[in-house]
């Protein structure tokens, strides 16, 4: 993986002491201008994200504004959560305008953004961008169970090699709605744009790529990238996380002949990504107030898969898909 020489990388828990972070980043932060925060803390009890995700975030904007005293933006990334699409039907398209809901204190994303605009407020000397993107894709080096692009690539190639039918992997609303991907790349091309432009301080913005697919078409063509022919597209029929209980022997077969990493099948969120494939609402992103700002990039769905495919392939994760297709 190429990393920029400019980067310098430095390790700290921001769930530890303040002052104790504080110590370790001054140095490294005196001359820095924009900040972006980016970490997530999961938890399967969606009541008790906020436990870790506030109090993470609380102590990031604190040791930001002690050791950056050239500080000049502030980015938080959030997402999709923030207008409740994770707990039922909400308006669509989805729009930065709509309200937040009644989360009786449960959405840690409200928090974070009170804690950054009310930070804000009493400093005035800088100023803070909201970047919201739903359902990312997109390489990652370790282990990200939330990355449902490597989930459906095993699951696609585990189906290529016993020679049976890749059914979609979701519900019959998420096969027949219209969808719209977050690509990692892109969200950070957004986050640049917003954050080095005047005209977008203190803006929020959703992020998705901008090329709608429908899976009931779109399952094919991602199927046909590792070399499935699929005439008509069927749910699965039963939940991927029992599908997927005995195949891990197949994976480990698929590895041996075409390469890979045998521990990507245990980095897949199996269970985890059943709650978001099986919803029975429709999640719709707008991007009109981020265009109207002036943000112009664009990619087609498949650059963004097929992209993000290529890049777990050349980081060894995943086989390479010409040997998968030619096997």
């Amino acid at each position: 993986m190429w990393i920029d020489p400019r980067v310098e990388f430095v390790a700290a828990d921001f769930l530890e002491p303040r002052d104790k972070v504080s110590e370790s980043l001054k140095s490294p932060c005196k001359n820095v201008t924009h900040v972006y925060f980016t970490s997530y803390v999961h938890n399967d009890d969606l009541s008790k994200l906020a436990e870790k995700n506030v109090p993470l975030f609380k102590n990031f904007m604190d040791v930001m504004e002690q050791v950056c005293p050239k500080l000049e933006r502030v980015c938080l990334q959030t997402g999709g959560k923030h207008y409740g699409v994770h707990l039922g039907p909400t308006k669509q398209p989805v729009t930065e305008d709509i309200g937040r809901y009644e989360d009786k204190g449960l959405n840690f994303y409200y928090q974070q953004e009170d804690y950054m605009r009310e930070a804000q407020q009493r400093r005035k000397q800088w100023s803070y961008n909201v970047i919201r993107p739903f359902g990312i894709i997109g390489y990652t080096p370790q282990a990200n169970g939330m990355n449902m692009s490597m989930t459906w690539a095993i699951y696609l190639l585990i189906c290529k090699e016993l020679g049976i039918a890749a059914g979609f992997p979701g519900s019959q609303v998420f096969l027949d709605a219209a969808d719209d991907i977050s690509y990692s790349p892109s969200i950070a091309d957004m986050t640049l744009w917003a954050t080095t432009s005047d005209r977008t301080k203190n803006e929020d913005f959703n992020h998705a790529s901008g090329d709608p697919v429908v899976f009931r078409y779109f399952w094919r063509e991602l199927a046909a990238y590792f070399g499935i022919q699929i005439d008509e597209v069927a749910l699965i029929g039963c939940p991927l996380s029992e599908w997927v209980k005995d195949k891990r022997h197949v994976w480990e077969h698929i590895v041996q002949k075409h390469g890979g990493s045998v521990e990507a099948f245990d980095s897949c969120n199996w269970q985890g990504l059943e709650w978001a494939d099986m919803r029975q609402w429709q999640i719709f992103p707008s991007v009109t107030k981020a265009r109207r700002y002036g943000w112009s990039r664009y990619d087609t769905a498949m650059e963004c898969w097929s992209g993000t495919f290529k890049a777990f392939e050349n980081a060894g994760i995943l086989p390479k898909s010409n040997l998968v297709r030619n096997g």
